[in-house]
């Protein structure tokens, strides 16, 4: 089985869910810097990298490479990982590299998805602006019309979610992210992310056990 894994592809691919769910099912450390951040500044330990965090975030600025990966190393194990969201670039690819010293990745997967789709998928989501819950109005949607279920709040679309702000993360994505395509091109096997959630994870979970 496949341990050392990154899931490489842009905002909208579907790969933050693959990830929760594969992990879960084969025992994979799941990393994710979102995830890692939210829980660092709201535990403030360590307080030092979480003052460095929030600054960055606080101030609508991109957390540097190297304070990404401090948060990084504080859970990765160097034989059992899932990374969803990292790396980013190639300095953030090097950085990994040096870290695992010598070991070397399983494999990356790619999520395969046009552009059109992604600003179909992001633009059709919904969230609630007193629980947070996610919703979209295409494959998931409330029970009453624009209403969350458990707190029957009108629904909102954050700004991430709104169509000029999606081109621009795909434009950021395609500058930053899309080199890394070629970098692990030795290793990188390729699925179509428009497939079902669930054909999707039965494809994902054969590449892993083979």
């Amino acid at each position: 089985m496949k341990t050392k894994i990154i899931f490489l592809g842009p905002p909208g691919s579907g790969k933050g869910t693959q990830a929760q769910m594969v992990s879960k099912d084969l025992g994979l450390n799941h990393i994710s810097p979102g995830e890692i951040f939210r829980r660092i500044i709201k535990e403030n330990n360590p307080a030092e990298i979480a003052e460095k965090i929030k600054f960055y975030v606080q101030s609508g600025l991109l957390v540097p490479d190297e304070i990404v990966f401090e948060a990084i190393k504080l859970v990765l194990d160097k034989k059992n990982f899932l990374l969803d969201g990292f790396p980013r670039n190639l300095n953030q690819a090097k950085l990994l590299e040096e870290f695992l010293d010598g070991e070397l990745l399983d494999v990356v997967i790619y999520f395969n998805i046009s552009d059109e789709e992604i600003i179909k998928r992001l633009s059709s989501r919904r969230s609630c602006p007193k629980c947070g819950r996610i919703y979209n109005i295409l494959t998931l949607r409330p029970k009453k019309e624009n209403l969350c279920d458990d707190c029957e709040v009108e629904l909102i679309i954050r700004e991430d979610d709104k169509i000029e702000t999606i081109k621009k993360r795909i434009e950021v994505y395609k500058k930053e992210t899309a080199s890394l395509i070629d970098y692990y091109k030795k290793i990188l096997i390729d699925v179509d992310a428009t497939e079902s959630i669930e054909s999707l994870t039965n494809k994902i979970k054969s590449i892993i056990l083979s």
